[in-house]
């Protein structure tokens, strides 16, 4: 069985239902785009596709993935409840594992209602009904939304159990809302006190407002490839493997064991998560991020214990030593989680895998997980299926510095093309007498490819004073463009159009695309100082 890498992600920002203008099918093409441009990766590159959504007819997957590109690939359309993210991931994972395929597209989107979710076919039995009918039976029914009746069920009977306080639950509401400050993508990005959140209008027993997700629309990507396509694109430094995903649905300890908190996938999360660990070697306290399924307050604790951050009964503990956000021993919904970053069901679980991946390239900026090494994910639909993932850097041996290889790279820069001419730019900022660098404050990379296969790579630091140009810095870069040494010429001295270039696919880029734009303004204030100066070569 071959490793598989996500190589590209993407998605959009998650919005309360109705803001945004357009359907599906545009919040699938954003996601898709930016996962392609992500991962540098054609749309006539992927070789099959795996779409998740719960809400709408049949086949929507292809309709969403036409607006990128018809190709004729296979599309498989997933509804796994709000698991179903996830679920396209595994079933695109295994694809590349089994050797079937090299590059496959996993995507998720959903458009929804606003207000808590309710059944739409009412002609037929309900999946819930098994669930839903336990649960009566236990404690009763009343008015409250069925999905916060069964997880605030949930919490109770771990406050019996084991003791644990509303405070607890408010405190894990308070840090969602508090990482999802420094998340742009974010449908909530509001910090709240914890007297605040648990004197928020109360939703069912220890659950207030502001402990539960809000509906969404939005949508997520990501590429994934085998080892043989990675290195064929010199996609290493970027890849992230995918160590394991393992899914596990209801057992029979669901409904005969009148656990409320096994109702809602306490034993599914455990199963699979003892199955992830098995077979990968790692352990829970190798992990260093997580992104888990915090529909509600009382969901996120409980999974602790079931995921083995912590043992059964200490999730409390765990929450008051702070060992679940930064500076503790894990960082738990760096994004703000459901409760904050929103739930559109199709697609909270590529966001995950995205927001993971992030933190493993060091790309997740203010959130960022200094070290993070190792990440989990967990992604839980009642019905019932939960998937429970594990992350690595699949090359941890290539630099940090995006573009930068270790091999086939000249020791000072001496026989490109290029060389001059960025001597020639680090010469033009020197004299910026009009002070034109300051519209251009920025970080840039340009890595330079030789048709030999030698690559050169270059830092042009325009962040303070007049700027430098320096060979293999250090520097990390805000932006890197990727261009063949016979072209980089045309493109210092205007001649080629950037945006143009990019999607003739002479120029690719990586980063702040805001940023690599600005080089066509760039390009005609420095066009006639390039020429003088060259003029004179």
């Amino acid at each position: 069985m071959g490793r598989v890498y996500v190589v590209g992600v993407g998605m959009t920002k998650f919005e309360k239902p109705g803001v945004r203008d357009g359907d599906y099918p545009e919040f699938a093409k954003e996601a898709i785009q930016k996962a392609l441009q992500d991962s540098k990766v054609k749309i006539s590159e992927v070789e099959l596709a795996t779409v998740g959504y719960v809400y709408g007819d049949s086949t929507c997957g292809q309709r969403a993935i036409y607006e990128v590109g018809m190709t004729g690939i296979p599309i498989f359309n997933v509804n796994n409840n709000c698991s179903t993210g996830s679920s396209a991931l595994m079933i695109a994972k295994e694809m590349v594992e089994s050797g079937k395929k090299d590059c496959v597209l996993a995507l998720g989107f959903e458009k929804m209602e606003r207000g808590s979710l309710t059944s739409k076919f009412l002609d037929r039995t309900n999946p819930m009904d098994k669930h839903v009918t336990l649960m009566a039976d236990l404690v009763g029914i009343n008015e409250a939304p069925i999905t916060a009746q069964m997880f605030g069920n949930a919490g109770i009977e771990h406050m019996k159990k084991y003791g644990t306080k509303p405070e607890h639950f408010a405190k894990i509401a308070y840090k969602n809302h508090k990482h999802s400050v420094n998340n742009p993508n974010s449908q909530f990005r509001q910090e709240y006190s914890l007297e605040q959140i648990m004197k928020s209008p109360q939703v069912f027993g220890p659950l207030t407002k502001l402990q539960c997700c809000p509906t969404s629309d939005g949508a997520a990507a990501a590429i994934l490839a085998s080892e043989g396509f990675v290195r064929a694109h010199g996609l290493e430094n970027q890849a992230i493997e995918i160590l394991g995903i393992e899914m596990a649905t209801d057992l029979p300890s669901t409904f005969s064991d009148n656990s409320l908190m096994k109702l809602v996938g306490y034993d599914m999360t455990k199963t699979a998560a003892d199955r992830l660990y098995q077979k990968t070697g790692v352990k829970p306290t190798d992990v260093q991020v997580v992104e888990l399924h915090d529909c509600f307050s009382a969901n996120e604790l409980i999974t602790y214990e079931a995921l083995g951050l912590c043992p059964p009964g200490k999730a409390g503990e765990l929450i008051d030593r702070g060992d679940n956000t930064y500076g503790g021993k894990y960082v738990v919904n760096p994004s703000g989680g459901l409760i904050s970053k929103g739930h559109p069901l199709g697609a909270t679980g590529l966001a995950q895998c995205a927001e993971l991946c992030w933190h493993l390239r060091g790309e997740a900026g203010a959130r960022q997980v200094p070290g993070a090494k190792i990440a989990l994910q967990h992604n839980i639909g009642l019905g019932g299926a939960v998937v429970v993932a594990l992350y690595a850097k699949g090359f941890p041996s290539y630099s940090n510095n995006v573009g930068i290889r270790k091999t086939n790279s000249v020791g000072d820069g001496s026989g490109f093309v290029a060389t001059p001419y960025l001597k020639i730019l680090e010469q033009i900022m020197l004299i910026d007498q009009d002070n034109t660098i300051d519209k251009f404050r920025g970080i840039y990379g340009i890595r330079i490819k030789k048709d030999n296969g030698q690559e050169g790579f270059w830092v042009i630091n325009a962040k303070t004073g007049k700027g430098t140009v320096e060979f293999n810095s250090k520097v990390k870069p805000d932006v890197t463009l990727i261009v063949n040494d016979k072209d980089i010429v045309e493109l210092l001295a205007g001649k080629i159009n950037p945006q143009k270039a990019f999607f003739q696919g002479k120029i690719k880029i990586q980063g702040n695309m805001g940023l690599a734009m600005k080089l066509t303004e760039l390009q005609r204030v420095a066009k006639q100082k390039i020429a003088n100066i060259t003029a004179k070569l």
